[in-house]
């Protein structure tokens, strides 16, 4: 089974996928598959898996699983959104990932801008929870 994980090469990150086949290391980076055998070869261990979107604590905080530069905002303040809908376009590692709300309800606050470079886990927009909404 593929994983995803952040690689860190002298300060750039990377996104890369691994996987391990018949004793060895297939890791697809930027489009580009490589194998890497191993001496001491182990299974990689499961990790959370961490979403974009990610609500902390279901309090309608919206974070990011990874550091990058915020893109767009699609929302505003006082907006009406459906869970699933795309409300940050995050660009890290020359992607650009959706950031999606996973709960309906009122954009309370949004608390980045555009251009600004943001950390992992850290709130970029606060959705107060409606029950009629999406």
């Amino acid at each position: 089974m593929k994983e995803k994980r952040i690689l860190t090469v002298d300060g750039e990150e990377f996104e890369v996928e691994i996987e391990l086949k018949e004793g060895l290391w297939e890791v697809s980076v930027e489009g580009k598959t490589y194998l890497i055998k191993s001496d001491s070869v182990s299974k990689v261990r499961p990790r959370k898996k961490k979403s974009s979107g990610k609500l902390a604590g279901g309090s309608g905080i919206v974070t990011s699983a990874i550091p990058g530069k915020v893109v767009s905002i699609l929302v505003s303040e006082g907006d009406t959104v459906a869970a699933g809908d795309v409300v940050i376009v995050l660009e890290a590692m020359k992607m650009q990932n959706e950031i999606k709300a996973a709960i309906g309800g009122l954009v309370k606050k949004v608390g980045c801008e555009s251009g600004e470079r943001v950390e992992a886990n850290v709130p970029l927009l606060e959705i107060e929870k409606i029950e009629d909404v999406g």
